[in-house]
């Protein structure tokens, strides 16, 4: 667990120097954010660096490869994750080069995202990743064939709802640290319940370390992104993490633990969804402005208690499952 923990500080270390690098570089070029005319709150922001999802990515891949002990599925949520982000940074480079909050065409985007869901899940498939495990039960079903489909709706779901709780400074950030904090303790949970029946005892340690490794790098890139934010995520930072939880959830077979760990970001899908509908139904709107993290800002919240809200209320989720 030491060893863990040292990689995990030297993401973190590897996050902040890049961002203390290449944020005035970021400046420099005028590699910047366009802020929707809708959201005053956020008319400040106009120009803040973007893109900044590399910094904690590249951390992550730096430190997975040199202090970590390669396992098959690990190596794999980390490619999946850089997949995500190429289309996340083509989309940011294209508002940075047209001034412009839209990116790439939403179909266009759904298309690349699908063709990587697809991939990911025959990798599942082929590799017998369809074990599934039942939340507070300690019982397992095999999914077979569906994990395919599973494997695509969720990992499309996942980096679509990161990329909208992805509104606020620090928000999609901290509540994937905890998020992440939680996986890991269900992980250690689970080994102790299945011991040397859990089906990837050998590549547990991997995965262990991925996302303590995940865990320093993120929390680097969030001290340049807690309010009042010095760098943004972006399409490129959103898009790969979710990918990057989505994977790492779907592949240890603890998908049915997403929708607990995940709250935050599914509550972020859901009051877009309800907001469309009811609009197009009725012509009124039931939220002041989705997602919802808006709405509670139009409330008067500010940014850093939404944050805290969030990250809170999934700590204590957590903790529900842990004892459970």
């Amino acid at each position: 667990m030491n060893n863990y923990i040292l990689n995990g500080l030297i993401a973190f270390c590897i996050s902040v120097v890049f961002a203390l690098i290449f944020i005035p570089v970021l400046k420099k070029v005028k590699a910047g954010q366009t802020i929707l005319f809708y959201v005053k709150e956020h008319e400040f922001k106009n120009g803040t660096p973007t893109m900044g999802g590399l910094f904690f990515m590249i951390s992550i891949l730096l430190t997975y490869l040199i202090f970590s002990k390669k396992g098959g599925i690990a190596t794999v949520c980390v490619a999946i994750a850089f997949a995500y982000l190429a289309i996340g940074f083509l989309d940011d480079l294209i508002k940075i080069k047209s001034s412009a909050n839209e990116g790439l065409k939403p179909y266009q985007k759904i298309v690349f995202q699908l063709a990587v869901a697809i991939i990911s899940g025959f990798f599942a498939l082929k590799n017998n990743l369809t074990l599934i495990y039942l939340p507070f039960v300690n019982k397992t079903f095999d999914v077979g064939i569906f994990i395919m489909p599973i494997t695509i709706f969720v990992l499309v779901a996942i980096t679509n709802s990161v990329n909208l709780t992805d509104g606020l400074d620090g928000l999609a950030g901290s509540v994937s640290v905890v998020y992440l904090i939680g996986l890991l303790f269900v992980l250690i949970v689970k080994y102790d319940a299945f011991g040397g029946e859990y089906y990837l005892i050998e590549e547990l340690p991997a995965v262990k370390n991925l996302i303590v490794i995940s865990i320093g790098a993120i929390i680097g890139f969030l001290c340049f992104n807690t309010n009042k934010a010095s760098i943004f995520m972006g399409d490129t930072g959103s898009l790969s993490l979710g990918a990057l939880l989505g994977t790492l959830t779907i592949f240890t077979g603890n998908v049915l633990f997403m929708p607990l760990l995940g709250l935050m970001f599914v509550l972020s899908s859901l009051s877009v969804i309800i907001q469309v509908l009811h609009f197009k139904r009725t012509g009124k709107r039931i939220f002041l402005m989705a997602p919802l993290h808006h709405h509670l800002q139009h409330k008067g919240l500010s940014e850093a208690k939404i944050s805290l809200i969030y990250s809170v209320i999934t700590a204590i989720i957590v903790v529900f499952i842990v004892i459970f």
